[in-house]
């Protein structure tokens, strides 16, 4: 068993080659050895957002606070708020981050697969976020 102490990690910025806006990442995991998991809980002030990504084995985003915004390609503009759990599977072009003005936070979770959990893409636009 291992405990990963509240307050223990620093918390980071993401990367703005990967977010619009301001965007704070904490407590980041991941399993060890053979395990696939990795995740952490990503904090987006208001009107932030990820940038266009997919994940290779899929993840998911438990909404812990605040209002946001999901969307997949090709899909409509999707409103999560506290205690939705969103899935999107492997491959899925999606983005999401926070409504215009207030911030959300989500548990995001995904599985590594050769190494890696996430393929970035372009930035989502203010005209496909503000539909």
């Amino acid at each position: 068993m291992e405990i990963r102490r509240s307050g223990s990690q620093a918390s980071a910025m993401g990367p703005a080659e990967y977010f619009t806006g301001a965007v704070r990442i904490d407590a980041p995991f991941a399993g060890s050895g053979d395990a696939r998991i990795s995740g952490s809980t990503v904090t987006f002030e208001p009107g932030a957002r990820t940038a266009w990504h997919t994940h290779p084995l899929g993840q998911t985003l438990l909404v812990i606070s605040g209002a946001g915004l999901a969307q997949r390609e090709g899909g409509p503009v999707e409103a999560i708020r506290p205690g939705d759990v969103v899935w999107f599977a492997a491959g899925e072009k999606h983005w999401h981050g926070a409504v215009p003005n207030c911030a959300m936070s989500h548990v995001a979770i995904a599985e590594r697969l050769d190494g890696r959990a996430v393929d970035w893409m372009e930035p989502v636009t203010d005209e496909q976020y503000g539909r």
